[in-house]
Formats: C-alpha cells, structure tokens, sequence
C-alpha cells in the first residue's frame, strides 16, 4: 500500500512539472508577454533605414512635393515589411545563416559575392553617416574631426560587449524614442494642413512649380526611386535574418518575429512621414543641398530650440545607422567567406571595424581636403544595381525552398508582393 501511495505521489508530481513547463514554454511566454517586449530586430533595423539619405530625401521631397508623396512612403513602407518578415522567419526556421544556406545550395561563390558586395556598398556609403554626425555636431561644435572621436566610440561598442546583440537593441531603442520625440516636435511647430496631409495618402504622380507632372523619365521619377530607395533598403531586411539569430529566436518565436517587423515598419513610416510633412508645411519652396542647410532653415521659423531638437534627432539617426550599416557589411562579408556570423566570432567585429574605418577616411578627405568621393559612389551604385535583386532574389528562393523551411514556406500573397519588389529593384537601383 505505501508504495502504490509512493508511486501515485510521483505521477502527480511528474503531471504537476509538466503543467508548470507547459505554462512556462517559449510559446506561452510569447503570448503572454506585452507587445513592446517583444520588439528588438526591428528596431534596429530601422535605425539603420532611417538615415542622413533618408531625412534628406524625405526633406526634399516634402519641399519641392508637399504632402503629395506620403503615398509613395507608405508603398516603399510595405515592401520593407514584407522582406523584414521573410527574413525574420528564414533566420528562425532555418537555424543557420544565410549564407550557410547559400553555400549548401549553390556553393561558396555565391555567399562570398553576396558578403563582398554587400560589405563594399556599405563601406562605400558608410562616410554618409559620418558627414550626418559631422553636419549635426558641426552646427554647434566646429571641429573637422568630430568623426573620428564617433567612430572611436563606435569601435569601442563593436569590442566592449560580451553580448553585443542586447546592448546594440538596447542603444537602438533610445535612439528610435529619441528620433521619435524629437520629430514629433518640430512637426508640432510646423502645424501641417491635416487636410493636405491625409490627401497624400492617395496616389499622385509628381508635379513640378508650375504644376505640370513631371515627365516619367525626368526629375520627378528620380525623386520617387529616391524615396523609395531610402526607405525599401534590402540590404538592410536581407540583415534581419541575422538579428532575429543572434536575439535567440526559433521557430516558437515567429509571432513575436511579425509584431516586430510590423512595429518597426510602423516607426520607419512614422519618422519619414513627420520628416516629409514638417518641410512641407514650413520648408516648401525651398532649396536644401544637405542635411546641415535643413537645421539652418529652421532657425527662423522655430528658433535656437528648434534647431537643437532637429540637429538631436539627425545625431540619433546618423549615429545609429552609422554603427549598424557598418556591421551589416562586417557580418555580412564574414559570413560570406565562412568566417563566422554570430557576435562573439572575432571576425564579424573586425570587419565591422574595417568597414567603420573606410567610411571614417573618405568622410575625412571629403571633410578636410574638399575631396569628391565621385567614383566611390559610382562604383557603389553599379554595385547595388546587381546586389539589391540579388539579396531580394536569394531571400525569395530560400524562405520557399522546402528543405529550408518546411511548412513554414512563403505564401501566395507574401510571394506576389515580394515579387512585385523584387521587379521594383530592377528599376529602382
């Protein structure tokens, strides 16, 4: 009798632990945890989107178009999301790198090319970043310098972290309420026509001062595949899959992988809309040549204040970009050439640290010397006109490939609007 008691008593203990581990699962946590605690990948691959090109593009935009191209934001918006989702659930699903993936179904040639390009197009924009950080510290701190004190700090980030992945999410996250808050700010001194402002929702070609639409070969359609461009950045998407690895998600976790794309999608709309309206309604009709001469528009109009709340916002935003273009280069070249792709392999850190010194000394020779990096951009731009398809076609062919992902393949409609970007891509790089 004792021991059948014994025996009962153990069974109910064994069910008790499993109920208790049924309820403490990945998948109930999931569920259970709120929205914003399930973000991260996301974030920062908005940071990295929302750059000085972006801000400027947007700026651009909203003074010479008014609220007329919001739509185009919203399109370029929906792209992006789609190709942050398919990554993020190539990543979890496969449990692997992409470029491991690549190897095994191609071979090595193709994930080297894929890492060499990627790294070269990204150290060769990478001194972008360093003129925003230059332009907004330059308004209040005249020093030629100034980029080489930030990519220091930079490299210091890249090798102070034992767990990289979570102090970069944390430091995006600040920088993403920061952009956000500061934003907001100048679009609530702009006062935009809310009218005007929900009418750029719907479609309208681009028209020029004497409200003619602009010819589709002209200055109109280089503006839109600026817009666009800037905002459907796939090299950035392509890095999700990376991200959503190194967070530690599987599997169980894609719930929380599609709040998160969604979310981030949401905040890159979010700061590109309020950008492109607060030059609307304040800046319209005026000819701004980089990011610095936006700050100085604003002086008049919303005082010292206003330029510190902008020049706040363009810092976060050149400076996040700035760190995180940089190791979409570095991870993306190591893992090319098989040299790792997790935070704590050394060569994904020091061919961040490479490409952050590329772009820190052409940024310097534009800076102090004058120089014109002409042909870097050049090359760059004939680059990205092979890799975004590429990235874009690779993404596509692995999330439908069977062996890779089972059951959770693309479906239909995820697989005709990827498809409807990656045409876009031909035509917009």
């Amino acid at each position: 009798m004792a021991g059948q008691r014994r025996r009962l008593h153990d069974e109910a203990r064994d069910i008790l632990k499993g109920y208790r581990l049924l309820n403490t699962s990945p998948q109930r946590c999931a569920i259970s945890r709120p929205w914003y605690r399930r973000l991260g990948p996301g974030l920062i691959t908005a940071c990295v989107v929302i750059g000085p090109g972006s801000i400027l593009t947007s700026s651009k935009i909203g003074a010479e178009q008014g609220y007329s191209m919001v739509w185009v934001v919203v399109v370029a918006v929906v792209l992006m999301m789609v190709y942050m989702t398919i990554a993020a659930r190539l990543g979890a699903v496969s449990g692997t790198s992409s470029a491991d993936l690549l190897t095994r179904k191609a071979g090595r040639w193709l994930a080297a090319f894929v890492g060499v390009s990627v790294a070269f197009v990204s150290a060769s924009f990478q001194f972008g970043n360093n003129l925003g950080v230059h332009a907004a510290v330059a308004e209040y701190v005249d020093w030629n310098y100034s980029v080489v004190v930030f990519n220091a700090l930079a490299i210091m980030f890249v090798f102070g972290f034992k767990d990289l992945y979570r102090a970069l999410e944390r430091l995006m996250s600040v920088f993403v309420g920061v952009m956000l808050v500061a934003f907001a700010i100048n679009l609530v001194f702009a006062r935009p026509n809310v009218g005007e402002l929900f009418s750029g929702f719907l479609p309208s070609l681009p028209r020029g001062p004497d409200g003619k639409v602009f010819s589709l070969t002209g200055e109109g359609t280089l503006q839109l595949i600026a817009l666009v461009g800037t905002t459907f950045v796939i090299a950035a998407a392509y890095y999700q899959s990376y991200l959503v690895r190194q967070k530690g998600w599987h599997e169980q976790d894609l719930a929380d992988g599609l709040v998160d794309a969604r979310v981030g999608s949401l905040i890159m709309a979010a700061i590109t809309i309020m950008i492109m309206a607060t030059s609307a309604a304040v800046l319209r009709g005026t000819q701004l040549a980089d990011v610095g001469a936006i700050a100085n528009q604003l002086v008049p109009l919303f005082g010292e204040a206003g330029r510190f709340v902008f020049c706040t916002g363009l810092f976060c935003a050149a400076f996040s970009s700035f760190i995180v273009n940089s190791m979409i280069g570095g991870f993306m070249l190591a893992d090319g050439l098989g040299l790792g792709s997790q935070p704590e392999d050394r060569w994904p850190r020091l061919l961040t640290v490479l490409i952050l010194l590329v772009g820190m000394c052409v940024a310097l020779a534009v800076i102090v010397k004058g120089y014109k990096p002409v042909g870097a951009i050049v090359v760059a731009q004939a680059l990205t006109v092979v890799v975004a398809p590429l990235l874009a076609g690779c993404l596509l062919w692995l999330s439908n490939a069977r062996d890779v992902m089972g059951s959770r393949r693309n479906s239909t409609a995820v697989n005709v609007i990827a498809g409807l970007g990656l045409l876009g891509c031909w035509r917009w790089h």
